[in-house]
């Protein structure tokens, strides 16, 4: 469920905010005059909410290529050239 507090909670309440973020692992919306205004989040869901929306995008691209007639790699060859990479790495 959405938790939402009113602007002045961030601007009186600013750790028990931080706290709420941290403790529920999820956004916190805030609004301003009864209308939402923005969001609050913790880095760490924040950095997942980057990671998603990065691949999110790579999966776009891959449709993409998928619509346009792209058959892409073999799988053997793929993973060949990441066990290259990873040995390459260490």
């Amino acid at each position: 469920m959405a938790i939402i507090k009113p602007i002045s909670d961030l601007r009186n309440k600013a750790k028990e905010i931080s706290d709420l973020v941290h403790q529920s692992d999820e956004p916190v919306f805030v609004t301003r005059n009864g209308e939402g205004d923005m969001v609050v989040m913790s880095l760490p869901f924040y950095s997942r909410l980057q990671l998603k929306l990065s691949l999110f995008n790579k999966l776009a691209v891959a449709e993409g290529q998928r619509a346009r007639g792209d058959r892409g790699r073999q799988l053997q060859l793929v993973m060949k050239d990441l066990r290259k990479r990873i040995r390459e790495s260490a």
